[in-house]
């Protein structure tokens, strides 16, 4: 998969979607605290993370789904606190999760307009306006690079690529300004993931602020414009592109205290080369001080 181009983005843009010290509790269970994260147009946040690091958390307060309890949530500068999604969508953030929320054995046309059907002629004689959504799906998913042959074919019958590419010039559709992906590579293959990054580097090139939650380090630096690394609920890294390696994306990723321990480990099993085993990144040497008994 070849690394599409970066969408220039001067550092100054208004944030579309921020996060300021914002955390949330479930009673006496701190899920997430003091993260840090700013959306912007035409920019890529990526959000990595292990099971139970508070993706899932972050998700849910961005998309509405949950109140956060602690730190701030602005949306265009203005502080909000969502009480359901739909608020969240009212003001342009759509998310995609891996589900998809579709249909197998329907249409893709009908799948694209699920729940936001178009109708026509009087009350109470309204019936769907079919050509007009077969026209509109099909004009949407061209403008984002997806060609479908036929659009009478069940949802079900597409890669799973293809599916996730249909959710997202959807939510562009729809009026979404900040799109979440929820780990939309974590079940496809190389050659179908390369399609889904693809077609995350087109939202971005459209203006979206893109939020692309993933596992996988590598996909992550292929699209990436600022990364963001959670754990056990805190910040862990934020970084611009140009500031991270993917060598060090993938240690913070990890943990340079766990693969220390790996290390340790696999040394004591035969047959395996530890030296394969990436390094645990050294702590920042300490800044001098004055000499003692001087100020």
């Amino acid at each position: 998969m070849t690394e599409p181009a970066l969408a220039a983005s001067a550092p100054g843009d208004p944030a579309l979607v921020e996060l300021r010290g914002a955390g949330k509790s479930y009673g006496t269970v701190r899920a997430l605290h003091g993260v840090d994260l700013a959306v912007r147009p035409g920019r890529v946040s990526c959000v990595l993370g292990d099971n139970g690091a508070g993706k899932s958390t972050l998700i849910k307060i961005i998309s509405g789904l949950h109140r956060h309890t602690e730190g701030e949530f602005l949306v265009d500068g203005e502080p909000v606190r969502f009480t359901t999604p739909r608020e969240a969508l009212d003001r342009g953030i759509a998310a995609v999760y891996q589900d998809l929320a579709t249909v197998p054995l329907m249409p893709v046309w009908r799948n694209f307009f699920l729940g936001s059907e178009r109708t026509k002629g009087p009350w109470p004689l309204r019936r769907l306006d079919i050509d007009a959504m077969k026209r509109t799906a099909d004009e949407e998913l061209r403008a984002m690079g997806i060609v479908l042959d036929d659009l009478e074919q069940p949802i079900g019958t597409l890669s799973g690529g293809q599916r996730q590419c249909v959710a997202i010039a959807r939510a562009v559709h729809f009026g979404a300004r900040v799109l979440i992906l929820d780990e939309p590579t974590a079940a496809l293959g190389v050659k179908q993931s390369g399609v889904v990054l693809k077609y995350i580097a087109a939202a971005r090139e459209r203006g979206l602020g893109v939020v692309f939650i993933t596992h996988n380090p590598h996909h992550a630096f292929m699209v990436g414009d600022h990364f963001t690394v959670l754990r056990l609920g805190t910040l862990e890294l934020s970084a611009a592109r140009g500031d991270i390696t993917l060598q060090e994306l993938t240690d913070h990723m990890a943990g340079g205290t766990e693969l220390a321990t790996l290390k340790e480990e696999l040394a004591q099993v035969g047959g395996v080369d530890v030296e394969t085993v990436p390094r645990p990144r050294e702590p920042a040497a300490p800044t001098p001080g004055p000499p003692e008994g001087k100020p």
